[in-house]
């Protein structure tokens, strides 16, 4: 539970650092601090991560369940459509192109066998 905490944690600070670095990485010691951050977070001593988890990931994911639940259920339904859909395209453009496949070299087959002559043609070997 406490690594899960921190990767939750973690996660959420970097995505929100991708955007704040760009506007206050200029401060002194920025980079300092963020480590420090880093390493509160992970430390067994201050709990950091779970402290900040129960203060505010926790409730705010709590007051979202129903929501999020609802999106999970939407989001399987479409999954499950999108893959059938693109199954489908699949097969057909593999059955597709089996059939081109198999209609051309049927034709070289013809055309191969058309231009060997009736002389050519007896002197294969019978089996």
């Amino acid at each position: 539970v406490r690594w899960m905490m921190y990767w939750i944690v973690f996660a959420l600070f970097m995505a929100t650092e991708t955007f704040t670095d760009l506007l206050i990485s200029w401060f002194p010691f920025y980079y300092e601090v963020k480590m420090a951050f880093v390493i509160w977070l992970l430390s067994p001593y201050t709990r950091g991560a779970g402290l900040l988890y129960r203060r505010f990931v926790h409730p705010a994911l709590a007051r979202r369940e129903k929501d999020i639940d609802a999106f999970l259920v939407r989001a399987r339904e479409r999954g499950y459509e999108t893959v059938l859909r693109f199954g489908k395209r699949g097969l057909n453009l593999a059955a597709t192109a089996a059939v081109q496949a198999a209609t051309k070299s049927q034709g070289a087959l013809a055309g191969r066998l058309r231009s060997f002559s009736a002389q050519d043609l007896r002197s294969l070997p019978e089996r």
